[in-house]
């Protein structure tokens, strides 16, 4: 196998020295749709939420679905950047950084939708000062201003050795203020014996945090159905349930951000198969020995146990929402055991395909778990108009959805300007080992 560059980092200097046309173009059009957005939040502001879809009955649409969804990919990315950090995989180094920025953009976009869904955005500080802590929601709260704290602590420790070799480099072309901003942010570190090993027990420590605070983060969010009386949310398995959607759907969004940032910057040498094929295998255990069994369990137990609400939901899954629960539930289960389980089907393309399909598939899924719910009361109303009982996302919600897409994407590429997306310190002797072994 070909050795790599001595210096990695002259790799990755096109990505952080210049911008091409189409970088610009990319960022106009992510600034436009992100326009849209903000129209569209203007509206709801000013004639308030008629002008989404939910009502009465219905009062979580999309806008939950998005938080649960970018929520999940945020703990996926934590708990995958951590475990690979705390097991010294081999193979981590070109994707680690991807997962840690999924992280935090991730979880700086989910809480905003919460907020979208609140009707008096004046009021908002009356959760903190006057929070009931008996409130699952005050427990959320408090879970995600803690995750944000500490993935960002984990962030920082696992860029700093490269921004001390992006503020030493004087064959870059930066901005004199990049290159102080870099020699502020590296705190003096220079890489001595003492200072290394000081920096890995600290991020060993936050590595096994950040897993921890994810998981009760994740565990927190799914208790907010669980312990509410309504079919098909009233479930003891929904905290690991939710835990482990998230991590698949996380899993799926890794790969497809490892396709489109070894396009971009053409990182065919650093970011391989054997990446694309590993994390394509933890996708692949996710959706057949876990997500596809809870789903099948608790699906099973509420249709064997024959509760009247229970089943006019499940009905109501199977008339109404027969597509999503199809894909969601069946093609996002099995289309990983195919793909990656087969190997001729196993290449680059085919893997992230398939992580396309996950990601629609998981967010669909998370909608047939708000929705149909919301649109099957305990008491039947009476004289009820259709529109109110019946929920169907307007312009606004759709606009705000792309927004949060846009600003995940937006973010993701103002990082990758401004920091290797793939870290560069020692990759040329982890490689150099890795070649030894094959």
């Amino acid at each position: 196998m070909e050795l790599q560059p001595k210096n990695p980092l002259r790799d990755f200097a096109p990505q952080l020295e210049r911008t091409s046309f189409q970088g610009y173009a990319w960022i106009v059009f992510l600034l436009a749709v992100i326009g849209l957005g903000v129209y569209a939040f203007l509206q709801q502001v000013i004639k308030g939420h008629e002008v989404t879809g939910m009502r009465d009955n219905v009062v979580w649409g999309v806008y939950i679905v998005n938080f649960i969804f970018f929520m999940g990919v945020s703990y996926a990315g934590a708990l995958i950047s951590g475990t690979l950090h705390l097991f010294k995989t081999a193979w981590r180094k070109p994707i680690i950084r991807m997962a840690e920025f999924i992280t935090i953009i991730a979880l700086l976009i989910g809480p905003c939708f919460i907020l979208l869904c609140i009707g008096r955005l004046d009021q908002l500080h009356y959760l903190v000062l006057f929070g009931r802590i008996q409130s699952p929601i005050t427990w959320d709260v408090i879970a995600i201003s803690t995750d944000i704290f500490g993935c960002f602590i984990f962030l920082y420790l696992s860029l700093l050795r490269d921004l001390a070799t992006l503020r030493d480099d004087e064959l870059l072309r930066l901005p004199n203020w990049r290159k102080k901003l870099y020699k502020t942010l590296a705190l003096g570190y220079t890489g001595t014996p003492e200072q290394q090993q000081r920096l890995n027990r600290a991020t060993d420590i936050m590595a096994a945090m950040v897993i921890s605070i994810a998981i009760i983060v994740y565990s927190v969010l799914a208790w907010i159905f669980s312990v509410t009386l309504q079919p098909g949310w009233h479930s003891t398995i929904f905290g690991p349930y939710f835990v482990i959607a998230a991590v698949y759907s996380g899993s799926a969004v890794l790969i497809i951000c490892m396709w489109v940032f070894r396009k971009v910057y053409h990182l065919e040498d650093y970011i391989t198969k054997k990446h694309f094929v590993a994390v394509g295998v933890i996708m692949l255990v996710l959706a057949a020995a876990f997500f596809g069994y809870f789903t099948f369990s608790d699906y099973l137990t509420k249709w064997y146990g024959s509760e009247k609400n229970d089943e006019l939901l499940i009905q109501l899954l199977f008339k109404e929402f027969y597509w999503p629960f199809i894909i969601s539930n069946y093609i996002g289960v099995l289309l990983p055991l195919l793909v990656v389980g087969i190997a001729k089907f196993r290449t680059i393309t085919n893997i992230t395909l398939t992580s396309v399909v996950v990601v629609i598939a998981l967010w669909l899924n998370r909608y047939i778990i708000v929705v149909p719910t919301l649109e099957s009361p305990y008491l039947p109303i009476q004289d009820s108009r259709p529109e109110w009982l019946n929920y169907s996302a307007t312009w606004v919600e759709w606009s705000l959805t792309a927004a949060g897409v846009a600003i995940f994407c937006l973010l993701f590429t103002l990082a990758s300007k401004f920091i290797t997306i793939v870290p560069v310190t020692g990759l040329q002797k982890e490689e150099k080992k890795e070649d030894i072994l094959v």
